[in-house]
């Protein structure tokens, strides 16, 4: 078999002393993956494979907004996709971002290390067994793997969303309203934010999967059709989980504000059965020189009577009125 794999010269260590480098190779099929690159290793890999320098300049720049992007010469792809991982110091999921470089002989993987599953299937590719699985079938199969992992390390994250869902909808009417409402909050601000980073991939795919490209060797209806049903699927879960978010709100809005309602008015109840009371107080104690009752003998407890009685009264007229 004639093989045509470029000669790849040795990369010279990384300056940033995170930075990890693999080198894969299978037939004529190069997998580089970088962790962490800097930008020495990114001009390597555009001296060696001839990449355009605006392709050099979205890696190097910080946070792109995800797009795939074509080049006729040399053939080759260019990906920028944004996978959530979850950050537990800020109980938050943040951005990571993953660059791809895709041509018929070699396949580019450029990000921060912490997507996990992706780490590992680089790591899985020690084994020959692997190698040979992910890497026999061309540079398109190898793309869909990759791509397939980033997608699937998503649903966990979704999945774990639901489970916090039922539980907040079990506790909604019997736990304590404010740690409800605190757990409402986070669940919202992941859900936002498994939205944001999410959205901007669903073109991605779908370009992928709609348009031919000779150079992949692959059937792109099929298996990235897959992946287009996977981030349709994953979206679908994140726009059912807005809505029952939005329904626990409105659940929680309304049932805190029937207990507040609640609470005034027995607090109004009370005002008002005290209120005559009060009246009565008030005008026996008032210094007056002639005030029948102060010189009876009974006054004292026919105020304390009339008192009760007025009282009694109100309650009455309120149970009637099913008010208590």
């Amino acid at each position: 078999m004639n093989d045509q794999r470029p000669q790849l010269p040795q990369l010279p260590l990384p300056l940033a002393p995170q930075a990890l480098q693999h080198r894969l190779e299978y037939g004529s099929l190069t997998w580089i993956d970088i962790i962490h690159p800097t930008r020495e290793q990114v001009e390597w890999l555009r001296s060696l494979y001839d990449f355009h320098p605006l392709h050099v300049d979205d890696v190097l720049a910080r946070l792109k907004r995800p797009k795939i992007d074509d080049s006729d010469d040399p053939e080759y792809l260019l990906l920028v996709l944004h996978v959530p991982y979850f950050d537990k110091m800020a109980r938050l999921p943040v951005i990571s971002e993953v660059e791809i470089f895709v041509g018929r002989t070699f396949v580019i993987t450029l990000h921060d290390g912490k997507i996990r599953p992706l780490v590992h299937l680089v790591q899985s590719c020690q084994k020959q067994g692997e190698l040979q699985r992910l890497m026999g079938r061309g540079s398109g199969f190898l793309l869909y793997s990759i791509v397939e992992t980033l997608i699937g390390y998503d649903f966990p994250m979704v999945y774990n969303l639901y489970e916090k869902l039922d539980l907040l909808d079990a506790e909604m009417f019997r736990g304590d309203v404010h740690r409800i409402v605190q757990e409402l909050s986070f669940l919202r601000r992941d859900i936002i934010s498994l939205r944001r980073i999410v959205r901007p991939n669903l073109s991605v795919i779908r370009d992928l999967a709609n348009n031919e490209r000779e150079f992949l060797r692959l059937d792109e209806e099929v298996y990235f059709g897959n992946l287009e049903d996977a981030m349709n699927k994953l979206w679908d879960m994140l726009e059912e989980q807005k809505e029952i978010i939005e329904g626990l709100d409105a659940t929680l809005f309304s049932l805190t504000s029937h207990r507040l309602n609640q609470e005034m008015k027995l607090f109004t109840l009370i005002t008002v059965i005290f209120l005559p009371m009060t009246l009565v107080a008030g005008i026996y104690g008032m210094n007056f020189e002639y005030i029948p009752e102060l010189s009876w003998r009974f006054g004292y407890p026919f105020s304390l009577v009339l008192m009760v009685c007025v009282a009694g009264g109100l309650l009455f007229y309120f149970r009637w009125r099913r008010l208590l």
